[in-house]
């Protein structure tokens, strides 16, 4: 992990209690896990942050804890430094750790729609991954799902970041991209909601999911966790699942919480349209047959052939091998 990673986690620790809440000391019998998120605590990941408010994961004898990223392969290293036992990742940096050797496994579909994408302006003239030849980019960091899911679109094209200028622009932040220090960003669909409402003029949008439609987001444990603390996983998903399931069925209530849990919160009805587009990216034909959290395990073994096939990962990979839904409970959410 570089330095700078953990200054910016450490200097986030003090803002992610004040908006968690202060915790109580662990009750008997309650058990920490720490999430390693790709995130500051934004409003999107509400289910979480609300954790002080509704107790999802304290009904579970699970004292939550969560250490803020800067994309999903940061969140994959923070838990391999140690610093948590969970990461909130997505399937490219996931599939970039395996292709590296580590052993993971890969244990809930957070978000089984692809939300990630690229904006240009209408007057830009871009509307297909070709038209990027060439053109600056920005992404939210070079650690983040944008970045893994622009690589994809290039490829599509023929082309890879040698054929294109990366800009790191930050989280949500359209503003180069308004100012033309960038003739296109990497973004997702909350981040192209909330451009829009704060001016973004118009522009076309290139879905990724179009494309390869993998999810957006899993969690991730090592193979050692997977193997030892099956149990403890289990409460885990379970809780997660019961504030997912919550956050679907009472998106306002979510988005009053977020107000005072999300650094980006203060507008309530931004809220409430931001958490509506993620509880969308969280169902599909799978999860309404199976349940939330489960896998299409053909899309995610497309996409990691995807990958090996287009060169962004050296060998292939057998998801039938690593991802596993064992631990998801069965039955409704609570």
């Amino acid at each position: 992990m570089s330095r700078p990673f953990c200054r910016l986690s450490s200097s986030f620790s003090l803002v992610f209690g004040l908006l968690f809440g202060s915790l109580p000391a662990l009750a008997h019998g309650e058990e920490t896990v720490t999430v390693a998120g790709w995130s500051q605590p934004i409003s999107e990941i509400t289910n979480l942050l609300a954790e002080p408010d509704k107790g999802f994961f304290k009904k579970q004898g699970i004292a939550l804890d969560y250490v803020p990223g800067t994309g999903g392969a940061s969140a994959i290293q923070t838990m391999l430094t140690g610093r948590a036992d969970v990461a909130f990742t997505d399937p490219a940096s996931f599939y970039h750790a395996l292709d590296k050797g580590e052993k993971l496994i890969a244990i809930y579909n957070i978000y089984p729609q692809n939300v990630f994408n690229v904006v240009a302006p209408k007057a830009s003239g871009i509307t297909r991954p070709a038209d990027l030849k060439g053109k600056r980019i920005g992404v939210y960091s070079l650690s983040s799902g944008t970045r893994q899911n622009l690589q994809v679109l290039l490829n599509q094209a023929g082309m890879g970041e040698a054929d294109v200028k990366l800009e790191v622009t930050g989280l949500l932040n359209f503003a180069p991209l308004i100012q033309g220090q960038v003739d296109a960003t990497a973004a997702t669909d909350t981040g192209l909601l909330t451009g829009r409402l704060k001016g973004l003029p118009e522009v076309n949008v290139i879905e990724v999911k179009d494309y390869l439609n993998v999810p957006s987001d899993i969690f991730v444990v090592t193979e050692q966790t997977w193997r030892t603390k099956k149990p403890l996983l289990t409460r885990f998903l379970s809780a997660y699942r019961d504030s997912a399931a919550w956050m679907i069925a009472e998106p306002q209530e979510a988005a009053k919480i977020a107000v005072t849990r999300a650094i980006n919160g203060r507008d309530e009805a931004i809220n409430l349209e931001v958490i509506k587009l993620r509880n969308l990216s969280s169902v599909s034909a799978t999860t309404q047959k199976a349940g939330l959290g489960h896998f299409d395990m053909a899309l995610m073994q497309q996409g990691a052939d995807a990958f090996t096939r287009l060169g962004i990962i050296s060998r292939s990979l057998d998801m039938s091998e690593v991802v596993k839904s064992d631990l998801i409970p069965n039955g409704a959410a609570q």
